[in-house]
């Protein structure tokens, strides 16, 4: 097992030796990385370094061709869709809402395969607590929200299946600046409340930053630096990066 940012302490979530190849392309080459309970981690670099498929790995969307997930320090082999019972939910890129259901049953899509209707109704009074705006509009067909509240429906959406782990790709993708920082807000208030642990696919450097414990930095499918947010700030590896001279 691998050991991350020299600390003993298990990883809840962890990536040994992963390559993905699509096709001729290798967009992940040999990386190691994970996330321990409770922390929040970024995954950033510049675009075609490997982010999001980092996360796609990680749920089985991705073609794998060695190395191995670990999932509470076995080996996590469960199909893409039986993932989510293990306790790791996926926010993928674009909300991918469903616009011609209501915000109720786009959020209920998130906990489809739970059959304890008291439970649901649990759940679903959990979110909304923690997105005033999906209760405010819960009978809306979610096509009538903005991007940004689009975006709120898909981590709420994520946190229905009470999540150990939440991998969003790329949260703040194309919303306006005051929306990234509601968003990002957002994020650190499901870390703290739910104590949730997150990792974050994100372009969004500066933003991230503010609301991580550590960060990867990815370059050309490989992990370049590996550090807190101060050790990156205080490095020139982001310019490095994404002027092309790591």
């Amino acid at each position: 097992m691998g050991q991350v940012s020299g600390s003993d302490d298990a990883l809840l979530l962890e990536l040994v030796g992963i390559s993905v190849e699509y096709g001729a392309v290798r967009a992940l080459d040999d990386i190691s990385m994970g996330v321990r309970k409770g922390e929040v981690v970024a995954v950033m670099g510049p675009n075609g370094a490997g982010k999001s498929t980092v996360l796609k790995a990680v749920m089985g969307l991705a073609p794998v061709v060695s190395g191995q997930v670990y999932w509470r320090q076995r080996p996590l082999a469960a199909a893409t869709h039986e993932i989510v019972k293990e306790g790791i939910a996926f926010v993928p890129q674009g909300r991918r809402v469903f616009t011609h259901l209501t915000i109720t049953e786009n959020l209920e899509m998130g906990c489809i395969y739970l059959s304890d209707r008291a439970e649901k109704a649990r759940r679903l009074d959990s979110v909304m607590e923690l997105f005033p705006v999906l209760h405010e509009k819960r009978r809306d067909m979610a096509s009538a929200m903005s991007g940004g509240q689009q975006q709120m429906l898909a981590l709420g959406r994520g946190l229905m299946g009470a999540p150990e782990v939440l991998l969003l790709d790329e949260p703040t993708l194309g919303l306006a600046p005051i929306i990234v920082k509601e968003v990002f807000a957002k994020v650190a208030e499901i870390s703290e409340r739910l104590d949730t642990t997150i990792m974050v696919v994100e372009h969004n450097i500066k933003g991230v930053l503010d609301i991580v414990d550590r960060a990867y930095v990815l370059d050309k499918g490989t992990v370049v630096h590996n550090g807190t947010p101060e050790s990156i700030r205080e490095t020139d590896i982001l310019t490095q990066v994404f002027l092309g001279r790591a």
